[in-house]
């Protein structure tokens, strides 16, 4: 069959990522993807550190970043990301901004971070008041509710796993389970953190059952990225990316809902 009178495939907007070694969810990322854009994966180096406040300086160094844009840069990505959750905040807010123009100054384009991309978000939805879900130790976890807390957002509820590995290995029951731990009366939002958690197919249950916006470290990340490039990440029924999805009745009271459910 002769295909050239298409005049060959779509140009391809790419997006750069630079993510852990051991991130393993290439495959969610692309699911918030929409067909033209392209995404450029790269890894930092292999440490051996178990996921920690330790890990996620090691994974986060300017020049560990830096390195991991320069391998992008052949490829001419229009904006770079760090899809990492922990990584991007454990420097508190002055830390994620340096993170960014370093990664900038690598590569020349417009850069996002996770943590950047979550107080991005907040904004974006009006959320001063977050539940938090994490599969860290209490160690990271409280790094990431000072995080917030430096951004100006209360946090009103957390729950959090304790694992140190395999992370991407928790099942979206597990992760429902949290975030119904974690939600409590006048929660704004609640976030669901680290880009090694699986979050796709549980974000709209989770905002059907809770009545409140649910976002994830993955989410944010691509969504950020993509308002970059000046078009949508794609995905139904979930509040951050899909208009419609704000359009719908006043959100009642979490806790009052799961007392009446009771």
């Amino acid at each position: 069959m002769d295909v050239s009178f298409l005049g060959g495939p779509r140009p391809q907007r790419g997006v750069g990522v630079v993510a852990p070694f051991d991130f393993a969810l290439d495959r969610e990322l692309w699911r918030w993807i929409p067909d033209e854009v392209s995404l450029h994966l790269t890894r930092t180096p292999y440490v051996p550190v178990e996921v920690s406040l330790d890990l996620a300086r090691l994974v986060s160094e300017h020049e560990t970043l830096s390195e991991g844009v320069r391998t992008l840069i052949a490829i001419a990505p229009e904006v770079v990301a760090y899809a990492c959750t922990s990584g991007s905040f454990v420097g508190g807010t002055a830390g994620e901004r340096a993170m960014r123009e370093a990664m900038t100054r690598a590569g020349a384009v417009p850069s996002v971070t996770t943590s950047g991309a979550l107080l991005e978000a907040l904004a974006d939805l009006g959320a001063r008041r977050v539940a938090l879900v994490t599969p860290y130790t209490v160690s990271v976890t409280r790094a990431l509710e000072e995080y917030v807390a430096e951004a100006g957002v209360r946090v009103t509820g957390c729950a959090f796993m304790g694992l140190t590995r395999h992370i991407w290995k928790v099942p979206y029951r597990e992760v429902a389970d949290m975030a119904r731990r974690a939600a409590r009366r006048g929660t704004d939002c609640l976030f669901i953190s680290c880009t090694n958690l699986p979050t796709y197919d549980v974000i709209p249950q989770l905002e059907a059952e809770l009545r409140i916006p649910v976002i994830s470290a993955n989410q944010v990340t691509m969504w950020a990225a993509l308002r970059r490039l000046g078009t949508r990440a794609v995905g139904p029924y979930q509040t951050l990316i899909d208009p419609a999805a704000r359009n719908g009745p006043a959100l009642p009271d979490v806790e009052q809902q799961q007392e009446g459910s009771t």
